[in-house]
């Protein structure tokens, strides 16, 4: 099995259900058009990865992910720097949104891809706990700019609706159900 994310939390979640993996990532293009919404998008990306790695799905089975926050019909990716960041989850602070993942398996030319919804909400934040969360932890490379296992999801986030490994990633409980399916 092959992992192709560079994400070291999907990587610790696969890693935890027990499975044996190599990860392999590529750059690829992760475009999609504005006016599609969140579920779509992840979709889209997540076979577009796929795609890349062709050469290696006749051997492995590939698993490659992308996770959306959703706001108000608007995507948040992942911050650029540290204004951007701590503009994103001002925007986030005592609002509910969107976490997609879409998820797509790709062995010997076929393809299985899903995606998973929760919804989150977030307290009111103050300035102070924004700026703090943006200076010490990593907002950079996370969909939203957190990580809901990281300090601001610790004692920000006061309810989830759906999967909470989806919101870190990678939606493990549905990717196993569908990995069952397909192999």
């Amino acid at each position: 099995m092959i992992l192709a994310s560079q994400s070291p939390r999907r990587a610790q979640i696969l890693r935890d259900a027990g499975f044996e993996f190599e990860v392999i990532a590529r750059d690829v293009n992760e475009y999609a058009p504005d006016d599609l919404h969140p579920r779509a998008v992840a979709v889209l990306i997540s076979e577009n990865k796929a795609k890349a790695y062709n050469d290696l799905a006749s051997k492995h089975v590939v698993i490659t992910a992308d996770t959306i926050v959703g706001l108000k019909n608007q995507r948040l990716e992942k911050p650029t720097n540290a204004d951007e960041a701590f503009d994103m989850l001002k925007q986030l602070s005592g609002t509910h949104h969107l976490v997609v993942t879409g998820v797509t398996i790709f062995h010997k030319g076929k393809f299985r891809s899903f995606s998973e919804e929760t919804r989150v909400k977030f307290r009111t934040l103050d300035d102070a706990e924004i700026r703090y969360y943006v200076e010490k932890y990593e907002p950079f490379d996370k969909a939203g700019g957190y990580g809901i296992q990281e300090w601001l999801g610790l004692i920000g986030v006061s309810h989830i609706e759906g999967d909470y490994y989806n919101v870190m990633g990678l939606p493990m409980c549905r990717l196993y159900q569908e990995l069952h399916a397909f192999c």
